[in-house]
């Protein structure tokens, strides 16, 4: 899906040499101005509006020339009948996405949009490949109806056997993956702390409460010292989501468990989410942070909201990682619980030890993970970024939108932190 911010302006008034005449000029001006910016809110839309008919018109056409259309040579009852499938399906995506996702939120309207968005976009990414096949072979003279209906069924084939089984890996369990970070600034007390990173669980129109419950057992049994939830939490409101969030409250760790903001929580109730987790047991960080201590060292556990939230509108919402650290003794080792790697680069400004985030969901179907490069610095696992600072990417729990996972699996993500001294035996 396309999302166009725009951000509130004020008035700005400049005054020359004659200040008198020019505030005159400007204050009879003044009305004219709210029709300007309108008029430039419009076109913003109708060019957003090209955009997104642009980029549905190449998803669903192209798919449907490689299969079809394309030299095939099909009999006419399939080209037609095919023809007529992907001209529904374009024509009534958008009308489930707006019933879905916008104001009235139908959830069977969003799991129909969410799917075949899925579907669409893996045609169209194995279409690509299909159709730089056929340039490859017509090249080398192998050109032909042959070769064009081996092109289509080969497509075909591929793209079903991938989404059969990026559904399954989208629904099941998450793996855990363990992996070990060494802090330099760690004392010897927390060598072998054991952090659990869950990120983007996305709790939304396809009901996983059960899933909920089994993740959390499966969080349970890594015995956590820490655990994390990096945003993302659901989407949806509170109300329609409290039954799938609820298993979270079960989950312990014994030293704190932590939660900072995503960006989806700013697509509706951000502070609603902050105050439901407190509700559950989870310590929100909120541009805060406490200390945990284990075997007479201490640790700095510090979280900062998503990087979207000062455009939210919302009040006193905005990343600030100096705000977050701020009280904290400066030579403590800092862990920064921030929802999108990106925010990494201010994590290194404030000397911060370890960021883990999520958002990327490690691309989630291939391939994506392309294009949430040019967005995010790292798309997943452990990245270093300053002599101090490192970064945990996790790919996530859940996903978002098409219920699929293609070479992007899903994570429980196990961080054993290391200390550079040996701790007393």
């Amino acid at each position: 899906m396309i999302h166009l911010v725009t951000s509130g302006c004020g008035v700005r008034i400049v005054l020359d040499d004659q200040s008198a005449e020019t505030l005159g000029q400007e204050s009879a001006a003044l009305p004219a101005e709210p029709a300007a910016r309108e008029g430039s809110g419009a076109r913003r839309r109708w060019i957003g509006g090209l955009v997104v008919l642009t980029v549905l018109g190449l998803l669903f056409v192209l798919p449907w020339w490689v299969l079809l259309a394309s030299g095939t040579g099909w009999p006419s009852p399939v080209v037609v009948s095919g023809s007529v499938l992907f001209g529904a399906a374009l024509v009534g995506f958008p009308v489930v996405m707006a019933l879905g996702h916008g104001r009235r939120q139908l959830d069977w309207a969003a799991r129909t949009a969410d799917t075949v968005l899925g579907v669409i976009w893996v045609l169209f990414a194995w279409s690509v490949i299909g159709g730089v096949l056929r340039l490859a072979l017509s090249a080398a003279g192998a050109g032909g109806r042959g070769t064009a209906r081996g092109v289509a069924v080969g497509v075909a084939v591929i793209a079903v056997v991938l989404l059969v089984w990026g559904y399954g890996e989208a629904m099941r369990l998450p793996r855990v993956r363990r992996v070990e970070v060494t802090l330099p600034r760690l004392g010897p007390g927390l060598d072998g702390t054991r952090v659990v990173v869950l990120a983007d669980t996305h709790y939304g129109p396809i009901d996983r409460a059960r899933w909920s419950a089994r993740v959390a057992d499966a969080v349970n049994a890594l015995d956590p010292d820490i655990v994390c939830h990096a945003g993302d939490i659901a989407d949806g409101t509170i109300d329609r989501r409290r039954e799938q969030v609820a298993p979270l409250g079960t989950v312990r760790a014994r030293l704190a468990r932590a939660y900072v903001t995503g960006n989806h929580e700013y697509f509706g109730e951000a502070q609603g989410w902050l105050d439901h987790m407190a509700s559950l047991g989870w310590e929100s960080l909120h541009n805060r942070h406490l200390v945990v201590e284990r075997g007479g060292d201490r640790l700095v556990l510090a979280g900062v909201d998503d990087r979207t939230a000062a455009s939210s509108g919302l009040a006193g919402h905005r990343a600030d990682v100096h705000a977050a650290l701020a009280g904290a003794t400066p030579d403590l080792p800092v862990l920064l619980v921030a929802h999108q790697p990106k925010q990494v680069a201010q994590a290194v400004t404030a000397g911060v030890d370890l960021q883990v985030s999520g958002h990327t969901h490690g691309g989630q179907i291939w391939p994506f993970n392309y294009l949430v490069r040019l967005d995010q610095p790292v798309v997943q696992g452990l990245s270093r970024h300053s002599d101090r600072t490192q970064l945990y990417t996790s790919r996530g729990a859940g996903y978002w939108g098409p219920p699929f996972r293609i070479f992007a699996p899903s994570e429980i993500s196990l961080l054993i932190l290391r200390s550079p001294v040996t701790p007393p035996v």
